[in-house]
């Protein structure tokens, strides 16, 4: 019997490897073409998003440590401040009470919008690029993130149409509001996050309802789920979390008493649910919020006058300074351009208005109603303002004034929760008409467009930002001090002036300084008060830079600046070239401290 041919059998697997290399590879070709293809709109719109973030920020590219902001510096320099310290937590040198600023005392993280969940995300960037290249991505990525997590929202948990969704997510990334907070306030356009809390609420109520089928696992997967992503916001930003846990809070009640026939189903199991993630984030967050409110330096009250921050009820249907359509005069109305929270214009709120009548009685529709109403009517604080002038009405915001936790918001900012409950009963009344017929197919989406090309953003301005001292940026500081010593530069950093802190910001916190511009117990009774007061040496120094001259020195003095040089810790005092009035401050220092050292451009004082 003839044997088989031979079949070479050692060659056979590995022919086999060699050609099915590029059949793996095409494989994952073809699926990831398949994605791209079947999210390719979800694509187009996160790009339009980004490259709206990226017009209204793009006054700080290509250099953004050459600009900055030009309506609200003072805060810029802040953020960037907490961005560097931030930061040290990839270095190991990061506490919640930080000795970085306001030494020896430091500053209380927690009592202080940090942002310190983006600063320790973003941390490779700042030391490789510096602070103000973080700031600035922040600033963009903050407006394009939030319109996209609210996209998504509207799409996969409400089923709109990508138009619909992309237009009510517009309003909710880019509305007057978070642009106006984006002049800063980091922890104010940070809401990325907000949609996510949603989902999970609303996938817990889901789970929660016996008609669909009580899904224990969803249930507890979901309560997990909105511990974690609360405990992040809180390290974001704790406002937007009370804003947004509030208007839940509302658009709950609004809801039940809509259908009060799934309250009776669901309130067991969502109630536990809702418990359960109470818990497992306190437990989280229970030291965190101690501190915040009982550690050192912690404050358990609210420093700004809610009175002060009211919305003024005309800048409901004023065009903001910032929008396209609007005029600088509006600025008027409010207390700066970064409280332009309440100025959506009278073409949005009647088209939203007609919105909200042409959908009916829908429990969804009544919620985002009651707490677009109810949010609105907080904004006004504790009596009515109109046209700047305070009226004896009183404003619903009297019953909430005093109150733990809610005198710390100001209440203008109640309006930023209305931005994402109006673009809901766009996206709603558009997704509607979308899929019906007759003239609302088409009137009511050329409606909703119209009334939102008023408010599109404009660039926000910005200005060129004061160079730094070479003394700072090549380093030369580390002749005067050592890494993790305080320096001293003269004028010391205030609220009004923090300008300062930029040196730090600049070396990564490597350093410390006294006094600067914080959030601490220093006011009445150890109320939170903003910044500290100054020592009579600090004093005595920014007399001399604010109005020149060169006061007489005597021993009193140099023994009152011994004491305070050795209350802050100080290693050395800086003057740069170019400080306002700097010989009369060399003059003085030399007084004080005895014949200055020349260090590249700056004069030091070692003590």
């Amino acid at each position: 019997m003839s044997s088989a041919a031979p079949t070479a059998p050692d060659a056979a697997p590995e022919q086999a490897v060699r050609s099915d290399v590029p059949a793996r590879a095409a494989g994952r070709w073809v699926r990831l073409r398949a994605a791209v293809a079947r999210h390719r709109a979800d694509l187009l719109v996160g790009l339009l998003f980004t490259a709206l973030a990226g017009w209204v920020t793009h006054g700080l590219w290509p250099d953004p440590s050459g600009r900055v902001l030009a309506l609200n510096p003072e805060d810029q320099t802040l953020y960037e401040w907490f961005l560097a310290v931030d930061s040290r937590a990839l270095l190991g040198d990061f506490g919640l009470l930080t000795d970085r600023l306001n030494a020896p005392d430091g500053v209380n993280l927690m009592a202080n919008t940090t942002v310190i969940a983006l600063g320790v995300a973003f941390a490779p960037v700042t030391l490789l690029f510096g602070a103000p290249v973080t700031f600035a991505l922040l600033a963009g990525l903050n407006l394009a993130g939030t319109a996209l997590a609210w996209y998504l929202l509207f799409t996969r948990v409400l089923g709109a149409q990508r138009l619909a969704a992309a237009l009510g997510a517009g309003l909710c990334g880019f509305g007057p509001g978070i642009v106006s907070q984006t002049n800063s306030h980091l922890h104010m356009t940070a809401q990325w996050l907000v949609p996510v809390i949603v989902w999970l609420v609303v996938r817990l109520l889901r789970a929660a309802d016996p008609l669909g089928g009580p899904d224990r696992r969803r249930m507890l997967t979901s309560a997990v789920g909105l511990a974690v992503v609360v405990s992040v916001q809180v390290f974001v930003g704790e406002e937007v979390l009370f804003l947004c846990a509030l208007t839940l809070l509302v658009m709950a009640v609004a809801y039940a008493l809509a259908d009060r026939a799934l309250l009776r189903r669901a309130l067991p199991g969502f109630a536990g649910g809702m418990l359960v993630a109470a818990g497992l984030a306190l437990l989280v967050l229970g030291y965190p919020l101690w501190f915040q409110f009982a550690g050192p330096q912690g404050v358990a009250d609210g420093m700004f006058s809610p009175h002060y921050f009211s919305a003024d009820l005309v800048s409901w249907w004023t065009l903001s300074p910032l929008s396209a359509a609007g005029s600088d005069e509006a600025a008027r109305l409010t207390t700066g351009p970064a409280e332009y929270n309440t100025f959506l214009g009278w073409p949005l709120l009647v088209v939203t208005l007609g919105c909200a009548v042409w959908l009916g009685r829908r429990p969804l529709v009544l919620a985002c109603a009651a707490g677009a109403l109810v949010m609105g009517a907080l904004s006004l604080g504790p009596d009515v303002v109109v046209r700047g002038d305070r009226t004896s009405i009183p404003g619903p915001y009297a019953l909430l004034a005093g109150l733990p936790v809610v005198d710390g918001a100001l209440p203008m900012r109640f309006a930023l929760a209305v931005l994402p409950l109006a673009g809901t009963l766009l996206v709603l009344a558009v997704d509607r008409a979308l899929r019906g017929t007759g003239r609302a197919r088409r009137l009511v989406p050329a409606a909703v467009g119209l009334a939102l090309l008023p408010v599109l953003p404009a660039p926000l301005p910005t200005a060129e930002r004061p160079a730094l001292p070479e003394f700072i940026s090549a380093g030369h500081w580390r002749e005067c001090v050592r890494p993790g010593g305080v320096l001293v530069p003269v004028p010391l950093p205030t609220p009004k002036e923090p300008w300062p802190m930029r040196w730090a910001t600049a070396a990564d916190a490597a350093f410390g300084m006294p006094e600067g511009f914080f959030i601490a117990p220093y006011g009445k009774g150890g109320t939170a008060a903003m910044g500290t007061w100054k020592r009579p040496t600090s004093y005595l120094l920014s007399e001399v830079a604010k109005r020149g001259g060169r006061p007489a020195i005597g021993d009193r003095e140099r023994r009152q600046a011994a004491r305070d040089a050795d209350r802050w810790g100080a290693s050395c005092f800086a003057v740069a070239d170019g400080t306002r009035h700097a010989d009369d401050l060399r003059a003085t220092l030399d007084q004080l401290y005895g014949p200055a050292e020349r260090v590249a451009d700056a004069w030091i004082w070692r003590v």
